[in-house]
């Protein structure tokens, strides 16, 4: 089993009231295993508030605060495994791990458990998160892409986080001669620009051209400026997948299947009426961005909800 230790936030930077980054530094004197771009280690926290599983309204099972005597949520410990943001380049040179996470919410719409603890930390004075002496996980180029040249990566949300991990060490890579003959597309969208995590430095390995990288960003949720601004796509990063495919949308074919289904389908119809529709960044075309998907040659990977690919 692996080993418990006791790390320290060094760093922390929030892009929003639900979602940060932050740097962890190992234990005194010690450091982390060496890993691969794309895997993930467990963390955990002393001072999470508990949840349990009830019954919702409809039967279903939910997530709600395991209250006390007192009516107040109890704290416990709680371990999570995050993918790792940070390159391994990046570890071997700052001694970091580097973390892209979002703050979950239980079904009451209040956080809860680990990540409601780490949105807590203050390098300074709340700075202590401990961390399984392993890394591990198979979403990793050489278990996921070795025998592909098109490689299609699709996160959404936080769901950056491995592929960030891989771009910056391909990148990395090739700046030290190992130039790799992939060519890498890399789908990301998020709630609002502010969201986009790694955007710049997205943008900047992008144009440094040392490899074959097209960066496709989208904002799901587009305000007036994000409409007016042609270098982001607009609409979630499934749809934009989809369009590039030429297939429908996501909402698009829920609504064919519940009709059907000759079920219920105005909550389905509800929601595509809502659906923005997808939009390529203006420097970018779907006949440009089709040619690097050819199926035989093709891999699709995708993080943070697949279900709703």
């Amino acid at each position: 089993m692996a080993e418990k230790k006791l790390g320290r936030v060094i760093y922390r930077y929030n892009f929003s009231d639900i979602l940060e980054l932050f740097r962890l530094a190992p234990e005194s004197g010690g450091r982390f295993p060496d890993y691969k771009a794309g895997q993930y280690i467990a963390l955990s926290r002393d001072n999470c508030k508990l949840t349990k599983k009830s019954v919702g309204p409809n039967g279903e099972t939910i997530y709600v605060y395991d209250l006390d005597e007192s009516g107040n949520p109890k704290r416990g410990p709680v371990t999570h495994s995050y993918s790792i943001s940070s390159a391994p380049f990046e570890t071997q040179e700052g001694g970091y791990l580097e973390f892209y996470v979002v703050l979950e919410m239980i079904e009451t719409g209040t956080p809860g458990r680990l990540s409601e603890s780490l949105f807590k930390l203050d390098p300074e004075t709340d700075n202590r998160i401990t961390y399984m002496n392993k890394i591990a996980g198979d979403f990793t180029l050489d278990r996921r892409a070795a025998a592909d040249r098109n490689v299609v990566m699709v996160g959404t949300g936080t769901g950056l986080a491995p592929f960030a991990s891989m771009i910056k060490q391909v990148n990395f890579e090739a700046g030290q001669g190992s130039r790799s003959d992939k060519l890498f597309t890399l789908i990301h969208a998020n709630r609002t620009r502010e969201e986009l995590g790694y955007h710049e430095e997205l943008l900047a390995i992008e144009a440094s051209k040392k490899f074959d990288f097209v960066y496709v960003p989208s904002v799901s949720r587009p305000n007036p400026q994000v409409l007016a601004d042609p270098s982001l796509g607009k609409g979630r990063a499934n749809n934009i997948l989809r369009h590039i495919l030429g297939m429908e949308l996501k909402e698009e074919e829920d609504l064919r299947r519940a009709v059907e289904a000759g079920g219920d389908s105005a909550k389905v119809k509800a929601a595509l009426e809502k659906t923005v529709k997808p939009v390529l960044p203006r420097h970018l075309s779907r006949e440009l961005l089709v040619k690097r998907m050819d199926p035989p040659q093709t891999v699709i990977i995708t993080c943070g909800n697949p279900a709703g690919m």
